[in-house]
């Protein structure tokens, strides 16, 4: 049996092709992108140049410094009327405490949310998302008065202690960060935890052997978001920590940028405001891995 078949033009090579794109068309790309880095380091650089001003005053101040001297470094450490050493120490133990911290306590309630099915888990998340509505500045007077009667029972724990603070901080530990991780636990197959309880681990041993190390990247994402969200808190530092030696580093540097010896100290001001970037952009570069995989992957669900 003989198959009629027709010919289908085929088009040119010349109709096929489409007009080359236009490379100039882009330039205000590049220009915008150039002044907003301009813009984002020009704060750095004028840190940077008051730091390292040999007058080291804001009034004498310049862009671009005329001479060069680390003597602002040198008052910065050696001044015993502000303790920059102990604020920088305090910060640090803070916000590293507070942020594993932080965490744990996300991880624990994201698993539960995740893996387990109990009555009023869809309310507990809603209810999570709705409190993050409210600002935090509502809670301080009930924070202040709450640790103040603690310090009577429990000096630690009290004001004006570091303990104190941390414990204040982790009240806020679940909030936006538990959905964050519930969505990358959610990416975890349930396969691996029934196969570990047909194997006769229990919940505990699944998530503490198992799970974490997959969710690894999430894990590192929440722990950089609360650092540095800890690491600067001003507000509730202020209002805890009243003696010098417990003070954390911003507190401690808010207070060498006000009063009748600003303008003298602006130097050591911004000699330790460069020296407290160190901490996140050091943590940053060594997990911008996991942590952009981490926000990426979690924010799915």
């Amino acid at each position: 049996m003989l198959t009629q078949t027709t010919a289908v033009p085929v088009p040119d090579a010349a109709e096929e092709s489409q007009p080359p794109r236009k490379s100039g068309g882009t330039w205000w790309r590049h220009v915008l992108g150039v002044v907003a880095l301009m813009w984002a380091l020009f704060p750095v650089v004028f840190l940077l140049s008051a730091a390292l001003n040999k007058s080291g005053s804001l009034s004498t101040t310049e862009l671009l410094p005329s001479s060069f001297s680390l003597d602002a470094f040198d008052r910065l450490f050696n001044d015993p009327s502000r303790p920059f050493t102990t604020w920088y120490k305090n910060a640090v133990v803070i916000a590293g405490g507070g942020a594993l911290a932080t965490v744990f306590i996300g991880a624990c309630a994201a698993y539960a949310f995740s893996r387990l099915r109990f009555r009023g888990r869809r309310p507990g998340l809603m209810a999570l998302l709705l409190l993050q509505l409210f600002p935090a500045l509502l809670a301080v007077v009930a924070l202040y008065l709450t640790f103040s009667h603690i310090g009577d029972i429990l000096p630690p724990f009290g004001l004006n202690t570091t303990m104190g603070l941390m414990l204040a901080y982790l009240g806020g530990a679940m909030g936006s960060n538990i959905w964050l991780l519930k969505g990358y636990f959610d990416t975890v197959p349930r396969e691996l935890d029934e196969a570990a309880l047909v194997d006769g681990a229990s919940h505990a041993r699944i998530f503490f052997t198992m799970t974490l190390r997959l969710v690894a990247p999430i894990l590192v994402t929440v722990f950089m978001l609360a650092f540095v969200g800890l690491f600067g808190e001003f507000m509730l530092a202020s209002i805890f920590l009243l003696d010098s030696d417990q003070q954390t580093l911003a507190v401690g540097l808010y207070g060498m940028s006000y009063g009748n010896e600003a303008n003298r100290l602006f130097g050591q001001f911004a000699a330790g405001s460069l020296l407290g970037s160190v901490p996140t952009v050091l943590l940053y570069l060594a997990f911008q891995k996991q942590l952009i995989s981490g926000a990426t992957s979690g924010s799915v669900k």
